[in-house]
This record gives C-alpha cells, structure tokens and sequence, in this order.
C-alpha cells in the first residue's frame, strides 16, 4: 500500500497505525522488520513523519488472514458496470480489521461483484467509509478507473452527501456551520476531537427539521469527510448525536449505536459523467428512538 503523508511532525508508529488499521506494536514489528519504507527507505519507529513523504507498506494483516467471500443479503440501489451504490445496514462493518475479520460489507460485496483493488486486499472498491452504526448510502467502485474518478471528485469535495441525525438538546438557530479541525484525541487515541494538533479541515452545515423536548432532528451536509466527523462536530457544539456510545456522556438508550444516516447521496458518473442522485429512508432503529422523543 503507497501512502502519501498529509501531516507534520507524528511519530510514524502512530501515523501508521490510525492508516493501516492496526496496534501500534504490530506497526512498529512491520517498521523494524523492514516492511514499511519512507521515501525509499527504511526509517526507526520515532520517525516524524513529514508532508508528502511516500510510504510503502506491505499488508501485515495478510499474514493473519484471507478475505473471505460471503454471500450476503446486500440492499443494493443501484448497479452498473463502474459502480454501486448500496444501503449499509445498522451495525455491518464496511470492511475487514484485524480482529474483525468476517461478515463486513466488503466480504459480501466480493461474492457479488469483482470490485476495484486500488485500496489493498482489505478495502476493494471502498471509496468512502460510514461507522458500523451508522447506517446508509456509500458508493462502490468496480474497476479502478471509476475509482480513481470518484474518489477525485470527493476529494475535491464534489460529491453530495445528506446525513439525518437526532441530536440531544434544543438547538435554536434553524442553520447553522461548524467549521473546526478534526484530529486524533490525543488522550484516547481510538477518539476523534475537535484540536489544533496534527488537524485536518473539517466543515458540516446543518439545518433543524423538528424540535422536541430535549433533542432536535437535524440534516447535515458534509463539505469533508473526517474520520467521525458530525459525531465529533455535533459534540463539540454540546448536541451529540442521540444514542452515540463514544461521543457524548449521555443516556444510551439501546445497543443500535448512534442516531446517524447517511440519507442521500449524488456523484458524477465516472463514465458519462451524469450526476446522480440517491436517497434512503431512515431504518427501523433509528425511527424507534426517534418515535420516544415524538412521544415525550
């Protein structure tokens, strides 16, 4: 896997392990082993990493484990010769980690389709994430020309993404734009937080749909794509998302995670280059909650 760096001054352990999805000793074994080269060459785990360095890591979770394909009841929208769109479900991890392994979305996408293999072994045809609770809409790849064009046009943030969220609190202006950089917690490193250290540009506007008695039903529209970022957004204003379990010291109403849905989606084709446009109706578990707020 070639990564190009996009922060200053990190130890490459720790850069490494948010990237690869591994622990920090099995990034520092891959480092000392001489699988990973910075710029060609091989460096110490205290290296810092600097902007645009070129690193060249081999995939460590292949000495564990294969990917297995797996036939899956797949909620597909839309399906063409250059991509998919699909519906995740609650609680379905999009692709395969070390220590979860099985029965994420990618081990069902690959018994359907050939994908592209731009992101490794791991994450075929994955162009963008959503949390394993989150639930909604994400774009597959199925070749790497597509791929490549898609993941252009989110990077130059073209691509439409609509979000639903029920938030805890009031919120009382009816729009509103967070604009705040997001990087890792620097005392919890399996956190996100709003933080000058080592940040990346992080920008959601909101509008208020409804106003209950102590949560407010919002749409969100991203203008990036952080790791967590309207989970940490909406928490940093004091509204975290309704039944988040990770963000927010909050009463969790139930095991179905976070109140999130990624409800509409729209990206030029990379082939004709129509735009599209999709949308999702919010799922059984998150109209659940919600109908306990309707009813307070």
């Amino acid at each position: 896997m070639k990564i190009i760096v996009d922060l200053e001054n990190v130890r490459i352990d720790n850069y490494l392990t948010d990237k690869l999805n591994l622990s920090r000793s099995k990034v520092s074994k891959m480092i000392k082993d001489g699988k990973i080269l910075v710029n060609g060459k091989s460096v110490k785990t205290s290296y810092l990493v600097r902007l645009n360095d070129i690193i060249d890591a081999e995939e460590y979770v292949e000495e564990e484990m294969s990917l297995k394909p797996e036939k899956m009841d797949l909620d597909i929208v839309y399906e063409d010769n250059d991509v998919i769109v699909v519906n995740k479900e609650n609680g379905v991890v999009v692709h395969p980690a070390v220590g979860n392994k099985d029965h994420t979305l990618v081990n069902g996408l690959i018994y359907h389709s050939k994908l592209s293999d731009i992101n490794g072994t791991f994450r075929p045809g994955i162009v963008h994430r959503i949390d394993a609770y989150t639930t909604g809409l994400l774009m597959i790849a199925k070749n790497n020309k597509a791929h490549e064009i898609l993941a252009h046009e989110l990077e130059e943030k073209k691509t439409y993404r609509k979000y639903i969220a029920l938030v805890w609190g009031v919120i009382k202006e009816d729009t509103g734009t967070i604009d705040a950089p997001i990087g890792r917690d620097i005392n919890d490193r399996k956190k996100m937080s709003v933080t000058d250290i080592n940040a990346k540009e992080a920008v959601t506007h909101f509008r208020v749909i409804e106003r209950y008695k102590n949560a407010t039903l919002i749409e969100l529209q991203l203008e990036t794509g952080r790791t967590h970022q309207i989970r940490v957004h909406m928490n940093y204003i004091g509204h975290p998302v309704v039944n988040d379990p990770v963000y927010g010291k909050r009463k969790i109403i139930d095991n179905s995670g976070q109140c999130l849905h990624a409800a509409e989606l729209g990206f030029s084709h990379p082939t004709t280059g129509e735009f599209m446009k999709f949308s999702s109706e919010l799922p059984e578990c998150f109209l659940k909650i919600l109908k306990e707020f309707k009813d307070s």
